[in-house]
């Protein structure tokens, strides 16, 4: 079991950047892939990206490649978005998840992730 708690969001305006952090309590972060997921007032949770249990795989929605990237750092516990030539439709609350699958073929089904954080607040102003 493990607690995500995020943060780093914020008021931007577009094309600019910001970076969220999710940091995992205890040493068993490791052993989940993990996601970041998104949902604005009004819509369905929308998947935005995902890497595996190591960091070597990386899976991007199509909106969000080559401006997002995702990363990890095991050894502190903590997964990253770096997000960059940010728009206004990516203004949403950032949600950061994870996965016991680390082969999960369903990864953009927030349903099948087995932890949430509370989210951060991103607002991209035009």
């Amino acid at each position: 079991q493990v607690q995500l708690i995020e943060s780093g969001g914020g008021l931007v305006q577009a094309g600019g950047s910001l970076r969220l952090s999710c940091a995992a309590s205890g040493r068993t972060f490791s052993t989940y892939a993990m996601g970041w997921f998104r949902q604005a007032p009004g819509k369905e949770r929308e998947f935005v990206a995902r890497i595996s249990r190591s960091g070597n795989r990386a899976y991007y929605a199509d909106s969000t490649k080559g401006r997002f990237t995702i990363s990890r750092d095991n050894a502190k516990n903590t997964m990253y978005l770096q997000m960059n030539s940010l728009k206004p439709e990516d203004t949403a609350v950032y949600f950061c998840a994870a996965d016991l699958d680390d082969y999960n073929s369903d990864y953009r089904r927030g349903t099948l992730y087995d932890h949430w954080g509370q989210g951060t607040q991103v607002t991209v102003s035009s």
